[in-house]
């Protein structure tokens, strides 16, 4: 198993052995200035996703006209908040001013080398991190034609030479690609070559579907040779279906405990409840509270027991009538309005 070196990202620890952390990235932009009510709301959507198993943020920085707002996130976020910077390396230097604990940069897009230098020394001086990303995409257009694994690989290490040179060594890799092949392939030669904590993740990976298939696959097989130090499933659409889908995969490697595991059966013809609306309704909330329960939601007696005998809880129904089941004993029989209020009463009482 791979053994990466340590880097500190706010009170969070990435590398040397510490558990693989889940990212995803703030998909709205930040409130305007002044508007504390929108701050608070970003700030709740923040705890929400860090009590279903988020560990850090990422935020675009790409104007100063958001210091005054980013620099609350940074102070009163309930998780590390990464910046994420294109082009600008003012930008970079704002956003570590703003507190933020680690910045994400291609160098090869900041510029002139001096700037990446003026990066690198400010978060030395702020104890932040900076994390190398790369995209197959973003690469020197000077070495075109080159296998870009290779290029990937041999990119990402000569920037990380360049921090190495000013002393710094809180440098965290990622390199990505649409293609799992190319992400797999550099990823495997990256873990070989250095001992830098490693991001994982497909990039544009697609809708829902699309981007866990993808990503599991990759990711998966990576994380199984003990790659990987924190992972992001990019999914085009809701930020809490990448926290959801990034901390099942870890929980299905036996890499991440505690937290709802949920077993729930798709709707067939013999259905008599709606096991597809009470999952809408109450997954969400199932996957914020962090014990490790068993929870089966079934939509007929003819598997309901059967999942019921091996769930912590379970609900199940024919028409109006709704069964609850505590360790596979029938605790409660209520009216389907009911259903929902009875499941989390019985959880809160476990």
């Amino acid at each position: 198993m791979r053994r990466s070196r340590q880097v500190k990202i706010g009170d969070r620890m990435v590398g040397a052995g510490s558990p693989v952390l889940v990212q995803t990235m703030w998909d709205r932009a930040m409130p305007v200035a002044g508007d504390i009510a929108a701050v608070e709301e970003l700030l709740r959507e923040l705890s929400a996703l860090k009590a279903m198993g988020c560990d850090i943020i990422r935020f675009s920085y790409p104007s100063d006209d958001d210091h005054a707002v980013f620099s609350l996130i940074c102070e009163r976020s309930p998780m590390p908040v990464v910046a994420d910077i294109h082009f600008d390396y003012r930008m970079a230097l704002a956003a570590l001013d703003c507190g933020a604990q680690k910045i994400r940069i291609n160098p090869g897009n900041i510029g002139a080398k001096w700037k990446v230098d003026e990066v690198v020394r400010s978060a030395q001086d702020h104890g932040a991190a900076i994390r190398i990303g790369l995209n197959s995409g973003s690469l020197p257009k000077s070495r075109e034609g080159k296998d870009p694994v290779n290029l990937m690989v041999d990119t990402a290490l000569e920037y990380a030479s360049w921090f190495e040179a000013l002393g710094f060594s809180d440098t965290v890799i990622s390199l990505k690609a649409s293609d799992c092949d190319t992400t797999y392939k550099a990823n495997l030669l990256l873990a070989d070559r250095c001992d830098y904590p490693i991001h994982l993740g497909v990039t544009e990976a697609g809708g829902v579907v699309t981007s866990v298939v993808r990503s599991t696959w990759t990711l998966g097989r990576l994380l199984e040779r003990g790659i990987g130090d924190t992972i992001r499933i990019s999914i085009t659409g809701d930020i809490a279906m990448e926290v959801q889908a990034s901390c099942e995969l870890l929980r299905t490697l036996h890499l991440k405990t505690g937290g709802i595991r949920i077993v729930s059966c798709p709707r067939c013809g013999r259905h008599s409840f709606d096991s597809q609306g009470m999952l809408a309704r109450v997954e969400k909330r199932l996957l914020q509270i962090d014990k490790p329960l068993t929870v089966a939601i079934m939509g007929c007696q003819v598997n309901g027991p059967g999942e019921a005998a091996h769930a912590d809880l379970a609900i199940t129904g024919i028409g109006r009538k709704v069964f609850l089941y505590k360790h596979g004993q029938l605790v409660a029989e209520v009216t389907s309005e009911d259903a929902e209020d009875a499941l989390f009463s019985a959880l809160e009482e476990m």
